[in-house]
Formats: structure tokens, sequence, C-alpha cells
């Protein structure tokens, strides 16, 4: 049964902390699904068979059910073998503390099909692209540098990542590497907990912090200006919610049905 109601592998975990864990999925298949950084596909686990409508007992079961839930993708779409997400342990949660229950060489569900139209199309190949990001909110815009860097993809990428410890910062070290190799990239992260006293000397508090006019500046070496930028937004709803009515008083325009603007976001949960 676990084979029919599953359809991947998770082939490597690196556990961050007790409840942050970066993780590898290849699909039976052997190639993932085709994707552009920035969309998601869910990763679930069977809880059963559904029994048929009108079904008598002892009658064959109908359709498996599945806990699901949507995960932006990390890694870059050049790599077809597997595909990597940044998954944080929701102990209330349906799904997982299930999944934190399999470990390398386990089985699980995902996705035949990623979905999402959060892209960095949307923006100028001349603009600075501004990634605010809370927690593992940072996965897609990691999808987005590891497949666009050294591309004349944009005159700036910045990435913001907002969390409650240092030790929650994923991919820390390799975004570290990246601003040394690449000019262009500039990485911030932030801390609103982090204990005084400690190694901590970047930033302290939530990610408006690091858009304050002359702190950006400062770190970016060039105004936050809805001229000459355009702010992708992902993970806490309510961070989305804040920075999106701080930037819209700073003359930026957030997406709608009616036409583009320089504010980008797409809500999974």
């Amino acid at each position: 049964m676990e084979h029919e109601a599953t359809n991947a592998t998770l082939l490597e975990r690196e556990d961050l902390t007790d409840t942050l864990s970066i993780v590898r999925v290849r699909p039976d298949s052997g190639r993932v699904p085709e994707f552009h950084p920035g969309q998601f596909v869910r990763l679930g686990v069977p809880r059963g068979p559904a029994p048929q409508a009108g079904g008598r007992p002892g009658s064959r079961p109908g359709r498996i059910r599945y806990t699901r839930r949507a995960y932006s993708i990390a890694s870059s779409p050049r790599v077809t073998e597997w595909m990597e997400f940044f998954v944080v342990l929701i102990e209330e949660g349906k799904l997982t503390p299930r999944l934190w229950d399999i470990t390398p060489g386990g089985r699980l569900w995902m996705d035949a099909e990623a979905k999402g139209e959060f892209a960095l199309e949307v923006a100028p190949a001349e603009a600075d692209v501004v990634m605010v990001s809370t927690g593992t909110g940072v996965a897609p815009f990691m999808s987005m540098l590891r497949t666009y860097r050294g591309q004349n993809r944009w005159r700036r990428f910045v990435l913001i990542n907002g969390v409650r410890v240092a030790a929650d910062l994923g991919y820390r070290a390799e975004l570290e590497q990246i601003t040394r190799e690449d000019p262009t990239v500039i990485y911030v992260p932030l801390a609103t907990r982090e204990p005084e006293g400690g190694s901590w000397t970047g930033l302290r508090g939530r990610v408006q912090t690091a858009l304050e006019p002359a702190t950006y500046q400062r770190l970016a070496g060039a105004p936050l200006d809805p001229a000459h930028c355009h702010v992708f937004l992902c993970g806490n709803p309510q961070m989305i919610d804040d920075v999106e009515l701080l930037l819209g008083q700073r003359g930026f325009v957030t997406d709608s049905r009616t036409g583009r603007g320089n504010v980008h976001f797409e809500r999974y949960w």
C-alpha cells in the first residue's frame, strides 16, 4: 500500500535546528517536474483510503486520502534529479510532525506539476530586485538566485531574511559565500530574539528595520525607490500585509488583476 500511495523518496535531510530542516526529494520518475523559480509543489503523506460512497462494510476502499501542504521550491530547475525544500516543523500541524518522522530513504507523496505565478520575470533586468522574507520564505528566492545569478538578470539582488534567532537562518553560509563572489548580491539577515552579548553582529528587529530609508541606503548602496526597484515578499502573512502597507506609503504599487505593479507576493498559508 505504501508504494501505491507514495511517489517520491526523501533523499537527504539537513536539520538546522529541532524545528527547521532542508530536505531533498526525488520523484519515482527520476526527473522532477518542469518549473520556474518561485513556483511551488505540494508534499504529502497518505492518511488512509477513503471508503466508497455508499460502501458496505468490507467493500473495496476508494481513493487514498492525503495530508498535503504547498512548499516553495528552493532548488534550481537546472537540477533535474531532485527538488529541495526548506521546511519548518509545526508541532500542532497535521503534516509536518509526520514528515519529521521520515528519514532518508523514506517515502512520501509529491505533486507531479509545479504551480504558482510568483516569478522574477515580472521585473525588468535593469531593476533592483528586493527579496523580503521571513523564516522559510527565503526558499523561492534561493531558487531564483541559484538559477539566474551571473546572467545580468538584475542590477542588484537584495535578499532580506528575518528570523527569531541566528540559528534559524537557512542558507546563511551559501548566501555569505555568494556575496563575497558577486557584488550584485546583497544579503541582509535580521534576528528579532537573538540574545544580547553573543556573537551576533547583524541587524536586530523585524524586516522593516532593513527597509528604513537610511538603513536600506547604507546596506544596498542605493535608495529603495519605486522607480528602480521591484519588491518580492514571501513568508509570514502579517509581514506581507505590513510591508505592503509600508511600501504603498512610499509610492510602490502592488500587483492586481487590473495591472502589474512593483510589489509581488503569493500567499501559501
